[in-house]
């Protein structure tokens, strides 16, 4: 769906990033929005990254937008860019551990579970700040900000008050922690992607739309 791909890259403008879900999608699809200037892609299984990002160029900034298990950090550390899952600090201190090893930094989203839905992953709210003030033992992550799933419901007005949450959240945080690079507030995808919009999301998670008509 390219004309889909650039009508949504309008609506962003400078607001917010398009990070294409690419999950479960062909090397070739890839290649496909690489060549139509998309350089963020989003994997959330470490066996499925491993294959693909060798095929793929090097400058495509992968973030991982899963579970990430402790023992699978080593072998996908090298491919990327970003973590936009990290739920607890035993896996901060594997990170921070691997990235010191590869003399490099790591960009990391913490992600909370707003909705309180238990098929959700990430942490409570009432972690944040002490989650935040934790993470700063890691020499080699770098806090860039928050992820947050919407409730799975039909009912806009649910949808937008856990973004709405979410948005003041980010904002309390980087008031507190955050420098420069706390910019991201992640939220928003296929289905609810224009209510997140709203309520000032600054990445956006698609995959369906931009892959199935």
């Amino acid at each position: 769906m390219p004309q889909l791909y650039e009508t949504i890259k309008q609506q962003c403008q400078n607001q917010c990033e398009l990070l294409i879900v690419s999950k479960h999608r062909s090397v070739a699809q890839i290649q496909a929005y690489y060549d139509r200037g998309a350089r963020d892609f989003g994997e959330n299984r470490a066996q499925e990254l491993l294959e693909k990002a060798p095929q793929l160029p090097q400058d495509i900034r992968w973030n991982f937008i899963g579970h990430l298990q402790r023992n699978k950090v080593r072998a996908v550390l090298p491919y990327l860019y970003r973590v936009c899952s990290l739920d607890s600090l035993e896996l901060a201190s594997v990170l921070d551990r691997e990235a010191a090893r590869l003399n490099r930094t790591i960009g990391v989203l913490a992600e909370f579970n707003l909705a309180e839905e238990s098929t959700k992953t990430g942490m409570d709210k009432t972690q944040a700040f002490a989650f935040f003030e934790a993470l700063r033992q890691f020499e080699h992550l770098i806090p860039e900000g928050i992820l947050v799933m919407g409730p799975h419901v039909e009912d806009e007005a649910a949808i937008a008050a856990v973004f709405h949450e979410a948005r003041a959240l980010f904002d309390q945080l980087k008031a507190q922690f955050g420098d420069s690079r706390f910019t991201i507030c992640s939220m928003g995808m296929s289905h609810d992607y224009p209510i997140a919009l709203r309520e000032g999301s600054t990445q956006l998670r698609l995959g369906t739309i931009l892959f199935e008509d």
